[in-house]
């Protein structure tokens, strides 16, 4: 049966404690102090006593609560530690200590780092020599055993890294270490994962030390493999490596979806329940969706817990638009289009009729223009076609019998011959052309082109110069199948084959899936990176890289350059991070897809395996210091009582009721203060300023509160100094207002009222400083001198509830007209509605006035034009929403207006005197 050990740090200390004879007869022969009688000088004489006094010898109490004062004091000196069974060195050599110290160590990086310096300090107890080897950095020039408390600063110096280090190249340093200490002992800090090398490391250590200890943490990691920005959500798949157990991570959290600038866009729940693979799921508009910069699990503190998301993560919006419209939906060109297109891209079509369906899907703002067998030779087409390239778009062709035909068009990327080459004709095959493979300089390099596709049919290009650059793909005889060409910062793409099976049966296979995602996800990288050529660039230079704990930063000087081509797992030259130009990076990711969290199989080796999660050792040092302490204090108040200031100053007949006094006092303490516990959105709130809108539970009305206090919050940081954080949903009956300055309140008549509790928050929230913007969204429901809107009653039997000012409609010079912008009002989707805002009292009535906010700030101001709806807006800055009678103008002045009031309530009435300018001028002209 094995015991606990003790081990001291300082052993030779405890030879202090024989003198412990020599401190008794000291401490026995030192009397306590003389006391102190005070008494008149004829006492002196009239009992005057004569025996001899000798002092009194220490007490024996005293004596012994001296010598246990001296004995913690050396035993803490002397560094004790208790050692549990199994945790005790196997060996009294040399200790190797072995570190995983890629990001799946990150996440429980404390405890593996205890569990290494606990190794090491006994090391240094026993005064052996140790050697720390990291396996992100192989010895170059093999281990050299140091003193321990070297080794102990080598290890504190350690950091996880980006990336999955391999332990292969370490086994020639570690056999030559025990090469030259036989009897040293290794213990490994192990992420226990079988990482690509894991299990043949393990089996060879066991080889050459086959008693080594193992470190391991049962708990396990979680990581983002992937994520899906799919028709209506964004989804997120998530692994985990240990099956649930006692010891296992808990199954539920949340993942939080970040932009570029750090803001949350949004939170997901996941559980894992039983199984070790998920999702969350993010319910967002495309365009939030679309400002998605990097997804991380809340705690996990890992670089494989965080996945980066790049352009081609965005989902893009196609536009498509077809030469004829088949009666049959097999036989029609979107069919094909829109099965393939639909699960990665949001399909835009023009109206049927449209007179220019072509010009109407440039007018919203599509990334990528598909045209099946369209001829664009007309004038005004072919303007808004060569306006769209030189924005950075991507015109992709089909081929087909109008095209053919066509005169005028000369929109390819290489001239074309008029006469395609069909089966059966002049220039024909005899028989259907398969698909040769892609080249590596092609986008679609990688894709396996299946023998059953093939062509019947084609559109030929013109021998030219250049003519193979241009190839993406080709035919077995070499003549090419897709062509494309930069025109500006656009792509130009031709498929030289329909877009129907009429003339391959390329559009039936998941080949023109694979190829059209292809060039759609090129699109929008290709789009923001600038200069001829650059998206052939050959490296990518590194933008931001990832520290193992997922934390983003400057690139260090050893990170190389990323190829563009072929590298999809991070290394020691290129950690996880960002990639490439600041407008379009290249996301290279911890974890991946195509990655595998395997558990490490030590079952069949004969190592000592010891859980970082069980017993540990025990630094005795504390609670001796705390004995020590303790014991001086006794010792001191014993000092008072046997020099009489006790009995002088309280008797002895007042001691007992003294103590008993004391005692019932401590009895009657109330117990510590505790902090107040604040949810993480509340803590985040208080470190960051953002707006909040009022949930009313209508899932139409919340959503364009969210996408309007959005977009208004962009804006304020784009024109401003003051940056906002994510807006915030808040519930007013539970979640805490005073972290907000402003509430946009939408009143949605059909729901119920709110309860009496909530008007007391409401008015308390006003009292200190906050500003309600209630939105009755009635504008166009008003009927002058007719009954009031539902709206309106329902707001008016809220506020019944609550202590207000008198409000007026808001005045032409009012100073929320002023604050930033000047304005007449306040447009929303509407812009003829009234707004009302606190009526300004006479100065003789200011001291009296309810529900007053700082700095002559109105509590409340209630608006009818729809504010949040023509706030909302996409990330190219249209609105989302129609508005009424509608124009850019009428938004950028509805933004305007939501700057001013944002201005308003944060500053004050610091403008008030602009209002004034006119009678302040004539004033000092005097």
């Amino acid at each position: 049966m094995s015991l606990l050990s003790l081990s001291f740090a300082s052993p030779w200390l405890l030879l202090v404690l024989a003198g412990a004879p020599l401190l008794y007869l000291l401490l026995r022969v030192t009397p306590p102090p003389p006391q102190r009688v005070a008494f008149p000088p004829l006492k002196l004489i009239l009992d005057l006593k004569k025996p001899d006094a000798t002092p009194a010898r220490t007490p024996l109490w005293l004596l012994l609560l001296r010598m246990a004062l001296a004995a913690a004091v050396v035993l803490a000196m002397a560094g004790p530690m208790l050692t549990p069974p199994g945790v005790a060195a196997l060996k009294k050599g040399p200790l190797l200590l072995l570190v995983d110290d890629g990001w799946t160590a990150a996440s429980d990086w404390t405890l593996r780092m205890d569990g290494a310096e606990s190794r090491l300090q006994a090391a240094i107890r026993d005064g052996r020599a140790a050697a720390v080897l990291a396996f992100s950095e192989p010895p170059a020039e093999g281990l050299t055993a140091q003193d321990a408390a070297g080794a102990l600063s080598r290890l504190r110096a350690l950091k996880p890294k980006a990336f999955l280090p391999a332990r292969a190249p370490a086994l020639g340093a570690i056999a030559a270490f025990l090469k030259a200490h036989p009897a040293a002992e290794i213990v490994w800090v192990t992420d226990g994962l079988d990482d690509a090398d894991g299990a043949s490391f393990a089996a060879r250590l066991a080889a050459l030390a086959p008693e080594a200890e193992i470190l391991r943490d049962p708990r396990g990691v979680r990581v983002i493999a992937s994520a899906d920005n799919g028709v209506a959500t964004l989804e997120a798949h998530l692994l985990r490596s240990a099956a649930p157990s006692k010891t296992s991570l808990p199954s539920a959290g949340r993942v939080r979806a970040l932009d570029a600038k750090g803001a949350s866009l949004g939170d997901a729940d996941f559980d894992f329940g039983n199984g070790l693979a998920t999702k969350a799921s993010f319910d967002l508009p495309v365009q939030l969706r679309n400002e998605i910069a990097r997804l991380e699990i809340l705690g996990a503190h890992s670089a494989g817990a965080v996945l980066l998301l790049d352009a081609g993560s965005r989902r893009r919006r196609v536009g498509l638009v077809a030469g004829e419209m088949g009666e049959q939906p097999l036989l029609s060109s979107l069919h094909y289009l829109r099965d393939a297109l639909s699960p990665f891209a949001d399909l835009r079509e023009a109206k049927p009729g449209a007179a220019d369906p072509i010009g109407q899907l440039l007018d919203e703002g599509v990334d990528v223009l598909i045209l099946a067998d369209v001829n664009a030779a007309a004038p005004a087409v072919r303007k808004r076609l060569d306006a769209f390239l030189a924005s950075g778009g991507t015109l992709l062709r089909f081929a087909g019998p109008h095209l053919a035909a066509a005169r005028g068009d000369d929109l390819f990327p290489t001239r074309l011959r008029r006469s395609g080459r069909t089966l059966g004709g002049a220039m024909s095959w005899e028989r259907p052309k398969p698909l040769a493979p892609f080249d590596q300089s092609s986008p679609f390099f990688g894709l396996s082109p299946p023998h059953e596709v093939t062509v019947s049919r084609q559109v030929l290009a013109e021998p030219e110069e250049g003519l193979p650059a241009k190839t993406w793909a080709r035919l077995a005889d070499g003549t090419p199948l897709v062509t494309a060409e930069r025109r500006g910062p656009g792509t130009l793409v031709l498929f030289h084959v329909t877009a129907d099976p009429s003339w391959s049966n390329l559009p039936m296979s998941g080949l023109f899936v694979d190829m059209l995602k292809r060039i759609v996800d090129r699109a929008g990288y290709v789009a923001r990176t600038s200069g001829p050529g650059a998206e052939t660039q050959a490296f990518l230079a590194p933008l931001k890289i990832l520290d193992g704990f997922g934390v983003a930063g400057a690139p260090p000087a050893s990170v190389k350059p990323l190829p563009a081509k072929g590298v999809s797992i991070p290394s020691a030259d290129h950690p996880a991070g960002l990639y490439g130009p600041a407008a379009a990076p290249r996301a290279l990711n911890a974890f991946n897809r195509n990655m595998k969290l395997t558990p490490l199989d030590f079952s069949g080796l004969k190592l000592r395996l010891v859980d970082l999660s069980g017993p540990r050792p025990v630094d005795l040092r504390p609670p001796l210091l705390i004995l020590a302490f303790v014991l001086a204090l006794a010792d001191a108040l014993a000092m008072i009582w046997l020099g009489g200031r006790w009995r002088r100053q309280v008797g002895p007949a007042k001691a007992g009721p003294a103590i008993a006094g004391l005692a019932l006092l401590l009895a009657l303490a109330p117990p510590p203060a505790k902090a107040e516990v604040h949810s993480p959105r509340d803590i985040q709130a208080a470190l960051t300023t953002s707006l909040a809108y009022v949930v009313t539970g209508d899932p139409r009305v919340d959503r364009i509160s969210r996408q309007g206090l959005y977009s208004l919050s962009q804006t304020l940081a784009e024109r401003t100094s003051f940056v906002p954080g994510q807006p915030q949903a808040i519930d007013p009956a539970h979640d805490e207002l005073a972290f907000y300055p402003l509430l946009y309140w939408p009143v949605a008549p059909d729901r119920p009222q709110p309860t009496p509790e909530v008007a007391r928050r409401i008015e308390a929230y006003m009292k200190q400083g906050g500003l309600v913007l209630f939105d009755t969204r009635d504008a166009g429901m008003q009927v002058p001198g007719g009954p009031p809107t539902p709206a309106h009653v329902w707001l008016q039997n809220f506020l019944k509830n609550i202590d207000l000012p008198p409000l007026e409609p808001a005045p032409a010079n009012h100073v929320v007209y002023r604050t930033f912008y000047i304005l007449d009002n306040f447009a929303g989707r509407t812009e003829n509605g009234p707004t009302y805002i606190e009526a300004l009292p006479p100065e003789r009535e200011k001291e009296n006035r309810p529900a007053l906010a700082s700095d002559g700030v109105s509590p409340i101001i209630v608006a009818s034009n729809d504010l949040a709806a023509a706030w909302a807006g996409d990330p190219a800055g249209e609105g989302l929403y129609p508005l009424t009678p509608g124009g850019a103008r009428q938004r950028e002045m509805a933004l305007r207006g939501g700057v001013n009031i944002v201005m308003y309530t944060l500053t004050g009435n610091y403008k008030a005197d602009q209002v004034h300018v006119r009678e302040l001028l004539e004033r000092l002209s005097r």
